[in-house]
């Protein structure tokens, strides 16, 4: 029996990974820290995965032969700074640690792509070619987490990938964050206070990318590997696309297409290895992503 052990089941990303599993063959046990999902064919386990002896505890117990790990401290208002960045990269060493000792053999963790190094302008990141030269407490403690469990991993026979993820938009995500900012204000006919409409970013529908990250950990590819579309759109061109889809084109034309100093003008994926290698292709564009959100966020 191929069984997964997947952390951060309740979060954006991997309340979406959920279904993927199951139709990948995998028994699914899923993680959660306040309060289980109900899903068809899925075992929940309550754990504080921050407490090593209760991760360990859950590893020996389960014996899971797969990893899936997206479990971090995500809260949008201080991540990127929080000190509890150095917490979860500890405590995901220590998991990996356990979940070998307990017999697996295949781990896929998630890292970022805020690990590259976004002063070095590229039209694409490339996990062999792009620099890696974190700027945030948050890919500072992702990238030391991949050195870290890579390490192990070679040095105790552990398939180990590491899955940058870049931009995201769908069900469940954070209020204050761009797409479901847009949709709110553009829904009450409000002009979205998008202030850097120029920018160029690789955004996803993250049922999308939880689909990648499904076939990801089912797959022997090692190493980073890009998670993400590869398409490069404008912030601006999202939110006009949201605003003709709920009728109110008008509201969005004014929305200024300035790169802020400082910010970087592109961040775009190069997906040759998650195409090629991994073999996963996007099911979702931009628009029919958008179209799903809409409607989640209308009937939320």
């Amino acid at each position: 029996m191929r069984r997964v052990l997947l952390t951060g089941a309740s979060g954006f990303i991997g309340r979406h990974a959920l279904e993927p599993l199951v139709e990948q063959g995998f028994e699914v046990h899923a993680v959660y820290h306040d309060h289980p999902l109900e899903h068809p064919g899925v075992i929940w386990h309550k754990a504080d995965l921050l407490d090593k002896a209760a991760a360990a505890g859950l590893c020996a117990e389960l014996r899971a032969t797969h990893l899936l790990h997206l479990a971090w401290y995500v809260d949008p208002k201080d991540y990127k700074t929080s000190p509890e960045n150095a917490r979860w990269a500890d405590a995901t060493l220590a998991l990996v640690r356990a979940f070998r000792e307990s017999g697996g053999t295949r781990a896929t963790l998630a890292g970022t792509c805020m690990e590259y190094d976004w002063t070095v302008s590229q039209e694409t990141l490339s996990e062999d070619a792009s620099p890696i030269w974190p700027a945030t407490p948050y890919g500072i403690a992702k990238h030391e987490t991949h050195l870290a469990c890579e390490e192990y991993a070679k040095e105790n026979g552990l398939s180990l990938a590491w899955g940058r993820i870049f931009f995201l938009y769908g069900p469940h995500e954070a209020q204050a964050r761009l797409v479901p900012l847009a949709i709110h204000s553009l829904l009450e006919a409000k002009a979205p206070r998008i202030t850097a409409g120029g920018l160029v970013r690789d955004y996803s529908y993250v049922g999308d990318i939880a689909g990648a990250f499904a076939v990801l950990v089912d797959s022997n590819v090692t190493g980073a590997v890009n998670i993400a579309s590869g398409t490069p759109t404008t912030l601006k061109d999202i939110v006009v696309s949201i605003a003709q889809m709920v009728g109110k084109p008008e509201v969005a034309e004014a929305i200024p297409e300035v790169i802020p100093d400082g910010e970087p003008a592109r961040i775009v994926a190069d997906v040759s290895r998650l195409r090629e290698e991994v073999g996963w292709t996007s099911r979702y564009d931009l628009r029919k992503g958008l179209e799903e959100t809409i409607e989640w966020w209308k009937e939320a």
